[in-house]
């Protein structure tokens, strides 16, 4: 059952983009903090009523730090959804809301606004193959990493993000989208399937993919989970097996797979050190051959000697630091059939791009292989749309 609770706000932020900080009080007189959904509910002030749900803060979760605003019971009662929206998300639960998805027509995103009442589209024609790199990730944390690589191997190319389910479900929730954004090393963010509250909604992520490397005009797509990641220890039992799915959609579509590793130098549990068990499974379980991104100095699982060193992580900075790292996998049976590429790394350059170099509470310094592993995809990514590259 949920786990709801009456709350009332006492500190109200202002809403940056779809999300809303707040400080709430609970029948007992615990204040706790808690995040709303703008897009779903509307802006709280202090003194509403909500009912918040309070599960994730009560499990001491990673994505546990505060409650999640259910309802306002104020101010929230009286909405009337998106007129001409006519597909659900979320659908038959209590937070089900519709949406104009991007697979009805091209004018299906919300810069373009909402479809009139009544007008009808006969949708996108299915143009394929549709022969554009598509990024596979494992982890939200590996984005910036990824989308930073890309623009510096092939500035003013156009990079979309498609979200799908594995991590948090609102669009909203990733403050890395948002600095993307910004910054212009995105052009757009698709939430596909479950996910939801993106410049457009997908009903699948096929539909995504269609939709931004078609009438979007992306060069290049990244497929991958929102913040945070659902699971557990087992093989099967986490959000990082949405990867092979979306490796198989992008392959379906036309469309040139690249798998970025998840690696790591830095933590502390084995099965995600070197390459991590979420990337070697889907390698492993995928039913045709992909890409695979590499920084360069690591070598594949395909040879016999996996110990490789990433050399000076910092080369060309005042702090040097020469990391050895071992690369203790086993040889999984597909392994060979894969396009394993190398590419060069700037650790240092972006460090000094203050986009978000954090993974897990790891910084770069304590964990370069994850950060390197993900820019040799963006790198990688920049090389598979086939222009020059850029000096």
């Amino acid at each position: 059952m949920l786990k709801l609770r009456k709350a009332t706000v006492v500190e109200a932020h202002r809403a940056r983009g779809p999300e809303q900080n707040l400080v709430v009080m609970l029948a007992d007189g615990e204040r706790r903090p808690a995040i709303a959904d703008v897009g779903l509910l509307g802006v709280s002030v202090v003194g509403d009523e909500l009912i918040v749900n309070v599960q994730a803060r009560d499990l001491g979760l990673g994505s546990g730090g505060f409650d999640v605003v259910h309802v306002n019971l104020t101010r929230g009662l009286t909405a009337e959804g998106t007129g001409g929206a006519h597909v659900m998300k979320l659908n038959y639960t209590s937070m089900q809301h519709a949406v104009i998805p991007v697979e009805d027509s091209q004018s299906g995103t919300r810069e373009h606004g909402a479809r009139p009442e009544g007008h009808k589209q006969e949708g996108e024609q299915l143009n394929l193959p549709l022969e554009r790199p598509v990024g596979v990730l494992a982890l939200h944390g590996q984005l910036a990493a990824v989308a930073w690589a890309f623009a510096q191997a092939q500035p003013g190319l156009r990079l979309g993000f498609v979200q799908t389910p594995g991590g948090a479900l609102p669009g909203g929730r990733s403050r890395i989208v948002r600095a993307l954004r910004e910054r212009g090393l995105l052009a757009g963010h698709l939430t596909a399937g479950a996910s939801y509250g993106g410049e457009g909604e997908a009903v699948t992520t096929a539909g995504a993919l269609h939709h931004g490397l078609g009438a979007l005009g992306w060069d290049a797509a990244v497929c991958g989970p929102g913040p945070g990641i659902v699971g557990s220890s087992s093989p099967l039992g986490h959000g990082g097996m949405y990867a092979l799915d979306s490796a198989h959609t992008a392959l379906a579509l036309g469309g040139q797979a690249l798998v970025v590793a998840r690696m790591s130098s830095g933590d502390e549990r084995a099965r995600h050190r070197g390459i991590s068990h979420h990337t070697l499974t889907v390698l492993d379980l995928l039913l045709e051959p992909v890409t695979v991104a590499l920084p360069a100095g690591i070598r594949s699982p395909v040879g016999a000697d996996l110990r490789a060193g990433l050399g000076s992580v910092f080369a060309g900075s005042a702090e040097r630091r020469k990391p050895q790292l071992e690369l203790e996998v086993e040889r999984p049976a597909r392994m060979a059939h894969h396009d394993w590429r190398h590419a060069p790394v700037d650790l240092v350059g972006y460090l000094a791009s203050g986009l978000s170099a954090k993974t897990m509470g790891r910084g770069l310094v304590e964990d370069p292989l994850f950060f390197a592993a993900a820019l040799a995809g963006g790198t990688v990514l920049a090389e598979l749309c086939g222009y020059p590259s850029i000096d």
